[in-house]
């Protein structure tokens, strides 16, 4: 046999785009990231829950920002000096759509390969188990890698629009 059939396949490797929340790091695959840009002016939007923070004007377009803590089920995030909206691509009726996520602050683009992912906890994590693709070993920390389909899924963030609407509503 040649050397080459005889050696393992190559890990892949992939680019995550790593960021705060708290004291807690997370990343998103860099492929569903469009850009990163500052806190600013949002418009705030009646009747939508505590995880909607508003909208912003991206160059023409209304993209809703997530407060990625609320989203989360925690208080809603506090506005500082690093405070950054991610925009990604989120997936709605099978078509992409741009969402923005308020993060406390962004860290840097990071590279996993395959076997540098784990896959998720039964436990112990703050985050909903299925709002996690994996855990990324990074040195002697772990990035909570997401999984943006489900964390961010419009339909289901849609849902939850309507039902704090009825609340309020009641």
């Amino acid at each position: 046999m040649s050397a080459i059939l005889d050696a393992p396949a190559a890990a892949r490797t992939g680019q995550y785009l790593s960021f705060w929340l708290g004291d807690e790091a997370f990343a998103l695959d860099i492929r569903n990231v469009r850009e990163i840009i500052q806190h600013g002016p949002m418009t705030s939007v009646p009747l939508m829950p505590a995880f909607v923070r508003g909208v912003i004007n991206l160059r023409g377009a209304v993209v809703p920002v997530i407060d990625l803590n609320a989203r989360f089920g925690r208080a809603p995030a506090q506005v500082g000096k690093k405070t950054c909206v991610v925009i990604f691509d989120a997936l709605r009726d099978g078509e992409r759509t741009e969402l923005g996520l308020m993060v406390d602050a962004v860290s840097e683009v990071v590279d996993l390969t395959d076997d540098a992912i784990e896959p998720p906890p039964n436990f112990g994590t703050s985050v909903r188990r299925d709002f996690i693709h994996g855990l990324g070993k990074l040195g002697e920390r772990f990035l909570i890698l997401l999984e943006p389909d489900k964390a961010f899924d419009v339909e289901e963030m849609a849902q939850l629009c309507a039902l704090s609407q009825e609340t309020q509503a009641a």
